[in-house]
């Protein structure tokens, strides 16, 4: 939640220094003689209309990362709490009703029995007639499958998830399993056969002999 709402700044925040504001650079009075503290023109940040003094500059970086791991851990554990707590109903037949806002208002309070404050239905792919009904209730926001977070999920009291909205989630967020291809069989292993290196006959000479005396 708190990486959610961090990325959600805008971060522009913005004021004037002493140079930026508009008026003239005149100093205000002589250097000495007055009585008074030196000053130079009136857009000093001391005086009232002067500029501000390390104020924020609209450059300031508030983004921070969440590795994908952790992101989908967050997810499905606010699900399972949803799950644990009651407040998570899957229906089954909503694209079916007549795209009227009032078809669906009725549908909706036949579901949860009245308690349609702060509800959030998570969409599957196809189902525009669903949002055109459902976009006009006050209290109903709509959250599509393949752009689910962690805090949509836990700042919503009640949540519907259309049946085909739930394997629209397993395809998106779960990783693929990897389908292990069995290794082919080892090659027989060749024998190399070593091959003897033949002894070239000595060759005895006057000199060879002289030396073994």
């Amino acid at each position: 939640a708190r990486v959610y709402l961090a990325n959600r700044r805008q971060g522009n925040a913005k004021v004037k220094s002493r140079g930026e504001v508009r008026g003239s650079g005149k100093k205000i009075w002589r250097q000495k003689g007055t009585g008074r503290a030196r000053h130079g023109d009136r857009y000093a940040p001391i005086f009232v209309g002067g500029g501000v003094a390390h104020g924020p500059r609209g450059n300031k970086h508030v983004k921070r990362k969440m590795s994908r791991a952790m992101r989908r851990k967050a997810l499905f554990a606010s699900l399972s709490l949803k799950v644990k707590t009651g407040k998570l109903v899957v229906v089954d037949g909503l694209e079916k009703l007549s795209p009227k806002t009032k078809v669906m208002s009725q549908a909706i309070e036949a579901i949860t029995k009245g308690e349609r404050e702060n509800l959030a239905i998570i969409l599957s792919q196809n189902a525009d007639l669903v949002k055109r009904s459902a976009r006009n209730l006050s209290g109903v926001s709509l959250l599509s499958a393949t752009k689910l977070n962690a805090y949509e999920i836990l700042d919503t009291e009640i949540l519907l998830m259309m049946k085909d909205a739930a394997k629209t989630i397993e395809e998106t967020f779960l990783p693929k399993r990897s389908i292990k291809q069995e290794a082919p069989p080892p090659e027989p292993k060749r024998e190399i056969k070593e091959k003897k290196a033949k002894t070239k006959p000595k060759i005895v000479t006057g000199k060879t002999k002289e030396k073994n005396k």
